[in-house]
């Protein structure tokens, strides 16, 4: 099949890489805002170039990926759609919660082939996880502890854009704990401090975050996010039940130092970023991007998923700010 990239910046170079590699892409045209970017990453990959996006949506391509930044995500997202190709979105879906609800209202009725970036859905341990609770290996979990810590913070100009910390990061912690468990989230608590660069205190974000997740059957998740981890890149996830316990990311490379007499695990190389953390997974969603674009699977994460993780940012985001909890139903509109 003929595969569209939109946007060649780091994830997007990164997707380039990895599309190039998959057995069902034949032929990969890329493009960037910055033509001398598009040529770089083509010749790295083999892939032919086009010279903007509508140049590309017309160039006979069979689904198209989309890895420009945010803002440009609702308009190229629609004139994909509006072209009649399937396409893939990183997250989020918009800058702002009031733009993402405009864009999901325009596409309801159309949006059945469109795929939603969350690549922890893709990831062996989260699915293997999934299956557990499913599978009613683990009794009622009662439980759940989500870890995403990164090794340093992103630039200060990309901190000032990204939404903050509960919109930016932990939305995929948010996104994991509704596709594992299968419940919804109806409360939030969540509380931050803003350690390390003053960036984060003028624009009212914090570099470390703690939030607590009421889910709908009365269950409990704590998600703990921190921008500052220099051991490395840590992304976790527990699952504690009535019959068992489960761990996702308790592998070799575990950014983490046992300090137990004899105990030497993890042994292995620090994760240094999400790109080594989750490159299978990575590879993992965009095949399956490739079954969507073929019909031969539905979307394995949606318009209304991605909405329903942003619901749960706005929430912890709100409850941060007011220094409350915060009802879901407080912010869903």
């Amino acid at each position: 099949m003929r595969i569209g990239l939109i946007g060649l910046g780091r994830i997007g170079a990164f997707h380039a890489r990895t599309l190039a590699g998959l057995d069902t892409v034949d032929t990969l045209v890329v493009t960037d805002a910055r033509p001398d970017v598009t040529d770089a990453v083509a010749a790295q990959v083999g892939a032919r170039t086009a010279g903007s996006p509508e140049e590309l949506l017309a160039s006979g391509v069979d689904g198209v990926v989309i890895a420009a930044a945010t803002p440009a995500h609702p308009e190229l997202l629609l004139a994909a759609v509006e072209a009649g190709l399937p396409v893939f979105c990183e997250k989020p879906l918009a800058g702002r919660i009031d733009d993402a609800v405009a864009l999901a209202a325009k596409l309801a009725g159309c949006d059945e082939r469109v795929q939603i970036g969350y690549p922890r859905r893709f990831d062996a341990g989260y699915a293997a996880a999934r299956a557990a609770v499913a599978g009613g290996e683990l009794g009622r979990v009662h439980t759940v502890r989500a870890t995403t810590l990164d090794p340093a913070p992103p630039p200060a100009e990309y901190l000032r854009v990204s939404g903050g910390i509960f919109r930016d990061c932990s939305v995929h912690d948010f996104d994991a704990i509704r596709w594992v468990t299968g419940r919804e989230v109806v409360e939030v608590y969540a509380v931050g401090d803003t350690h390390g660069d003053p960036v984060f205190a003028e624009i009212g974000d914090v570099s470390t975050a703690q939030a607590i997740l009421t889910l709908d059957d009365g269950s409990h998740a704590v998600v703990s996010n921190s921008r500052h981890n220099p051991r490395g890149y840590d992304v976790r996830l527990e699952l504690h039940g009535d019959a068992d316990s489960v761990a996702v990311g308790l592998d070799a490379g575990l950014p983490l130092r046992s300090v137990e007499p004899g105990v030497t695990f993890p042994g292995g190389t620090p994760h240094a970023f999400f790109m080594d953390r989750l490159a299978p997974a990575f590879r993992a969603e965009l095949t399956a991007f490739t079954e969507l674009v073929a019909g031969t699977t539905p979307s394995p994460c949606t318009v209304a998923d991605a909405m329903a993780a942003g619901w749960i940012a706005e929430a912890a985001t709100a409850s941060l700010q007011s220094r409350r909890p915060v009802r879901l139903e407080e912010v869903v509109r």
